[in-house]
């Protein structure tokens, strides 16, 4: 489990390298997939064919579909288009407000009142997250700060949409094979946007675009979902999400490594503080399968 949430950390960093090859963000997100898609295809038939429950009935591929279309395609779209602006600690900890999300959706939606624990935990994250964005604009020569962090927002929110609707699917479905079917389906659909808007052409970058890629697609997409679905398996949800909350550290120490970002006192205190509000909503329930964008 703590190595899947390290490894899923990471893909901001491939992420920002690929970047300074002049790569598009559709362009790349298509490879990310394309590289994806075999792995993810081959994990839902062994897992359809291993799975003891029914077999999914036609309104449940509907639904896992209209899942996968908003919790992977959509999620990592805006998460690739806000990378061009801000950098990747700041990306790592406002996706990581998504459980504050979960929240204030389920409020509204099942009218579920907030409770007073809610309401400081939710001070914390976004004080928190306010802190390091202010950081982020004051430093560096990256320009639109402000719409990276509103896309990056939008992944969170997506990806909080699609945990809602997950938490309904899995225990029909299996968490590996939803898993596997909502990514499949997110691929096709990000090789399909790719078609429209840019003919596929995804052939023609740097050769370090296509070793950064495969890295991205193995090490910080594949790998770590198997890890995390098997890390929740035997240790439970909430001990999950605990181990998870160092995805946003293992980022910022990643990205000080491999990409010579700056550790400021706010950045940290930023970290200190988002840390704190999610685990606070996190460990006060139990929290659906983590599989980050």
């Amino acid at each position: 489990m703590f190595l899947g949430a390290v490894l899923f950390s990471a893909k901001a960093i491939f992420v920002k390298l690929a970047y300074q090859y002049n790569i598009d963000p559709v362009s790349l997100l298509t490879l990310r997939m394309v590289l994806s898609l075999p792995f993810f295809l081959l994990m839902g038939y062994f897992s359809g064919r291993n799975q003891k429950t029914e077999s999914v009935k036609k309104k449940e591929w509907v639904q896992i579909f209209l899942l996968g279309m908003v919790g992977y395609y959509l999620a990592s779209l805006f998460d690739f288009q806000g990378l061009q602006y801000i950098s990747a600690g700041l990306e790592r900890l406002i996706l990581f407000v998504y459980p504050t999300i979960v929240v204030i959706f389920t409020a509204i939606l099942y009218k579920k009142p907030i409770q007073r624990f809610q309401y400081l935990a939710l001070g914390m994250t976004y004080i928190g997250i306010f802190i390091a964005f202010v950081y982020d604009a004051g430093v560096g020569s990256q320009k639109n700060v402000g719409l990276g962090a509103i896309l990056v927002f939008l992944s969170a929110v997506t990806y909080a949409i699609y945990l809602i609707g997950s938490g309904k699917m899995i225990p029909k479905v299996g968490t590996v094979r939803f898993t596997a079917y909502a990514m499949s389906f997110s691929s096709l659909a990000v090789i399909l946007h790719s078609l429209i808007f840019n003919g596929m052409n995804i052939w023609d970058f740097q050769k370090e675009v296509y070793y950064i890629s495969a890295l991205m697609a193995i090490f910080a997409t594949v790998i770590p979902s198997f890890l995390i679905s098997g890390g929740i398996k035997m240790i439970g949800s909430d001990n999950a999400s605990i181990i998870g909350s160092i995805g946003p550290v293992s980022t910022i120490i990643l990205a000080y490594i491999f990409l010579g970002e700056e550790i400021s006192i706010s950045q940290i205190i930023g970290t200190v503080f988002v840390l704190a509000g999610v685990l606070i909503i996190s460990l006060r329930k139990k929290p659906a399968l983590k599989v980050s964008v």
